[in-house]
């Protein structure tokens, strides 16, 4: 016990990042399922992760409310910009959606009095425990696993193959595209929430570009096939860093070696359903 005990004291926050990382893969993976390129996934986190933050800090919100609120704020953000730029795709929803981030990300730098500008809000109650971080990652599987197997889902899956068919089928795609982008941010938010009352300190730079190509190499390199995917590319672009700190120097050229190999050799992620049903065939019959 007394091991753990030590374990815990030293790797908790990393352990708690695995799950808020895994939740911002999940949130991206929800949005490419849809067929859709957005990258303004780290925004909608930084977006609920200081409305969540103020309504701890300046109105005593419990943490319950806090996390509601930290939901909210990013789903009404991804509404309002959702109806223009979803018209687009490919690359240019891509712009579209990183503009946004810059935009969101000025507008914090340049509202102190409420935001505390380039220096952040410091002193965030430290309320996120491991098993809220758990349970709000089971819940989240859970319920992109029913809407997976749903009408919604197989919709999600029409209009990601040829939404020109889709929507010649009868289905709604700007509403499924909508419903896609606004459920992608609120989970987004959510995780943004729960890790700034995890990590006392939030600052306009940890919701950037850098973070939003973060977000989707994680799921690009778990794989979008499935549910584990994306969980498996936050564990892994997580731990990788630290399971190579003892290399000093070279850490981050071995880290950037391990993602190209895997990118190469796993060009559909880490969890490919296909390739391993493939593969258990192949040793069933060479048995």
């Amino acid at each position: 016990m007394e091991a753990f005990d030590n374990f815990w004291a030293v790797y908790s926050n990393l352990v708690l990042t695995l799950g808020t990382n895994a939740l911002l893969a999940l949130s991206i993976y929800l949005t490419l399922s849809c067929g859709m390129l957005a990258m303004a996934n780290a925004a909608f986190m930084g977006i609920g992760a200081y409305a969540a933050a103020l309504l701890t800090m300046n109105y005593e919100a419990p943490f319950a409310l806090a996390l509601a609120g930290g939901m909210a704020a990013p789903a009404l953000a991804a509404f309002a910009i959702g109806k223009p730029t979803l018209r687009l795709s490919g690359v240019y929803l891509a712009m579209a959606t990183l503009a946004f981030g810059e935009v969101v990300r000025i507008a914090i730098l340049n509202t102190e009095s409420i935001t505390g500008g380039a220096l952040g809000l410091n002193g965030i109650p430290p309320s996120t425990q491991w098993w809220h971080v758990a349970l709000v990652l089971v819940l989240v599987l859970f319920g992109l696993w029913r809407l997976n197997r749903s009408r919604i889902g197989r919709a999600f899956e029409a209009i990601k193959e040829d939404d020109t068919a889709a929507g010649l089928m009868g289905i709604d795609v700007a509403g499924h595209k909508l419903l896609a982008f606004v459920l992608g941010a609120m989970i987004a938010g959510l995780a943004g929430a729960l890790n700034a009352h995890l990590t006392f300190f939030i600052g306009p730079n940890e919701y950037g570009f850098d973070r939003g190509v973060e977000i989707l190499t994680m799921a690009i390199l778990g794989g979008i096939n499935g549910l584990l995917g994306p969980v498996l590319g936050a564990v892994t672009l997580t731990l990788l860093p630290e399971l190579l700190r003892s290399l000093n120097d070279f850490r981050l050229v071995f880290n950037g070696l391990i993602l190209v190999l895997i990118v190469l050799f796993l060009p559909q992620g880490v969890w490919d359903p296909v390739r391993l049903r493939q593969w258990f065939k192949r040793k069933g019959g060479q048995a």
